[in-house]
């Protein structure tokens, strides 16, 4: 991010559809350059909006949810949706446990590094770049 590196662990066993969804946006550029759009103290910090840039947008698609009951714990990486079976591109980081969410949103990751730049995000820090492992 333009404030940092924020590192997040993948949760192919919670969400393998989604994983592969935001593994493939990643590979193509998607996120690349796109804003944090929404970010709510002591709540999340969404991004993902690759069409738009304004909350408003997604890939030109829609994926299925794949709730489970994980708890949004912070640090726990959603994929945002407008209802049930409406995400695509865009997702949230939590700052603080939101068990409001758990079993309402797919949880596909965790931020395992980088909690600190994660924090310190403000509306409009921008995503650079996210870096795949090899094979990842």
């Amino acid at each position: 991010t333009s404030r940092g590196v924020i590192t997040i662990t993948l949760a192919r066993d919670l969400a393998p559809a989604t994983v592969a969804n935001f593994v493939a946006l990643a590979r193509a550029g998607a996120y690349d350059g796109t804003p944090f759009h929404r970010v709510i103290a002591d709540f999340v910090a969404q991004g993902g909006d690759h069409a738009r840039g304004d909350g408003a947008g997604g890939p030109g698609y829609t994926i299925a949810c794949e709730n489970t009951d994980a708890p949004y714990l912070r640090g726990a990486v959603g994929m945002a949706h407008a209802g049930k079976d409406t995400g695509g591109s865009q997702f949230f980081l939590t700052h603080s446990w939101q068990p409001h969410l758990d079993g309402r949103y797919t949880l596909f990751a965790r931020v395992r590094g980088g909690l600190d730049v994660m924090d310190a995000l403000q509306p409009d820090d921008v995503l650079v770049r996210v870096i795949l492992p090899s094979g990842g």
